[in-house]
């Protein structure tokens, strides 16, 4: 059984790392004032998803991602690493019983002499990179409920 989950979550964070070094290849990035957001939909209640993000997030090097129940969001600490500094956050939102969109932000600041500026770094490739292995870990997740 570990081998078998080994050989399912190795390739898809390869992929994932893969995915990503094009983006971490634009070392200034654009200047933004807000952060970009990203909406998709999943079929599953919103407890499954608030902890399949906060597991992905962990995954994917966001560091320490706590649930705020309350809210409905996932919110990670902010990792920094060479003057810059990124957070991801999630956003649920139910639209029916069995239905909920998820809100993805990932926001990454440069440190620069005025303090820290918000930049795009990540396009909208790298969050369908996000949302499909949110997709991904919520059939395993469901598949361990049954």
């Amino acid at each position: 059984m570990n081998k078998r989950r080994f050989f399912v979550i190795f390739p898809v964070a390869v992929i994932f790392i893969i995915a990503l070094l094009p983006a971490s290849c634009r070392e200034e990035g654009q200047v933004v004032s807000k952060p970009d957001e990203y909406t998709r939909a999943f079929e599953a209640s919103e407890n499954i998803i608030l902890r399949v993000i906060m597991h992905v997030f962990k995954e994917n090097g966001f560091g320490n991602a706590k649930i705020d129940s309350e809210k409905n969001r996932v919110e990670s600490d902010y990792i920094i690493q060479s003057g810059w500094r990124s957070k991801g956050i999630a956003r649920v939102k139910k639209i029916t019983w069995n239905e909920c969109d998820v809100t993805l932000s990932v926001i990454t600041e440069k440190n620069t002499s005025t303090g820290w500026e918000m930049r795009r770094l990540l396009g909208k490739e790298q969050y369908d990179n996000l949302f499909n292995a949110i997709e991904l870990q919520m059939y395993r997740e469901m598949y361990k409920v049954k």
